[in-house]
């Protein structure tokens, strides 16, 4: 989130919290600046207390006429999806309104294994947690619902025209990042990721390029990029919940090429991390080190491998790569 007015947030906090300590789920709402599909709508109704007032209606991105009149009767609030209240208070109203989430997360905290710095949550009991949000599960149900006024400038960088409004313009109105050329191209968003993008004659885009997907799409339109989600679910691809790049606690993996019978990855350990100890009984390991030095386990050896060494994991034998840098 961006806020424009830091002493305006300061002063929402101070009444949320006040509002919270009294046991009430806070949510802050800001004036709407203009008719915005890609915000949900709050609407305040009697005030609890000084500047705290009940929470009447939610209503999940509206349309573009009903967001204009929304703005016009000026009772109604975007939905920041931000939030202010007592953890126990919070988990209270979990139960009542939605025991079955209440229930599987308890599981998969029950569950949960630490894993260097992370705790890794239980895979059974968090597979079958229903998907739902803080709004629809507890706020729209709860009692205890408050929206204070936050007038801040503010946006939840939350869409690519998002990140085009405030994003650092060029003379045409262009907000590049990475590897890019423009000519004749005005008010466009363009980030690269990897090879060079160049954009000739186009005008209002976002154009995105990651190491794995290619993006492109008028900015008025870049909200519904939740719809190619759902598509690419729906068609069994995996773009639309894995990434070629990978982070573990104790580094990442870039799935750099694969094919029939080969994957190939850049793996980057942190100093003085290590993978887990394990072994595979269906495919043999190749393992070059092209920066750095590494310490690696393979069957009952450990050694040290520096840049342009190699070694061969067979198929079964225990392996663990660690950086011995500090």
């Amino acid at each position: 989130h961006v806020m424009g007015n830091e002493h305006e947030f300061a002063r929402a906090l101070a009444i949320a919290e006040s509002a919270a300590r009294a046991d009430y789920l806070v949510t802050f709402g800001v004036p709407p600046t203009r008719a915005e599909t890609g915000y949900g709508y709050l609407r305040c109704g009697d005030a609890v207390e000084e500047n705290v007032y009940r929470m009447s209606a939610f209503v999940e991105k509206p349309d573009i006429e009903t967001a204009k009149q929304y703005v016009d009767e000026g009772t109604w609030y975007w939905n920041s999806g931000m939030f202010l209240f007592r953890a126990k208070q919070y988990l209270t109203e979990v139960e009542q309104h939605e025991p079955d989430i209440a229930t599987r997360c308890r599981e998969a905290h029950q569950e949960a294994e630490r894993d260097g710095d992370f705790v890794r949550l239980g895979k059974s009991g968090f597979e079958q947690c229903k998907a739902d949000s803080i709004d629809c599960a507890v706020m729209e149900k709860t009692e205890k619902a408050v929206v204070v006024s936050l007038d801040a400038v503010w946006s939840d960088v939350g869409s690519w025209q998002a990140l085009w409004e405030i994003g650092q313009k060029d003379d045409d109105g262009n907000v590049t990042r990475g590897d890019v050329m423009t000519l004749q191209t005005r008010n466009t968003y363009i980030h690269s990721e990897r090879a060079l993008v160049s954009a000739v004659g186009v005008e209002d885009l976002v154009i995105v390029n990651s190491p794995d997907t290619l993006l492109v799409t008028r900015r008025d339109k870049a909200q519904d990029v939740q719809k190619i989600v759902a598509n690419l679910k729906a068609a069994g691809r995996t773009e639309y919940q894995q990434h070629r790049k990978v982070y573990r606690p104790w580094g990442s993996y870039d799935s750099v090429d694969a094919g029939e019978g080969f994957q190939v990855k850049r793996i980057t350990v942190y100093p003085s991390a290590r993978l887990s100890l394990q072994s595979h009984q269906h495919r043999a390991e190749h393992w070059i080190v092209v920066r750095g030095s590494a310490l690696v386990t393979r069957g009952q050896d450990t050694f040290l491998l520096d840049e342009n060494e190699s070694t061969y994991i067979s198929p079964g034998t225990r392996h663990r790569l660690e950086n011995p840098g500090t």
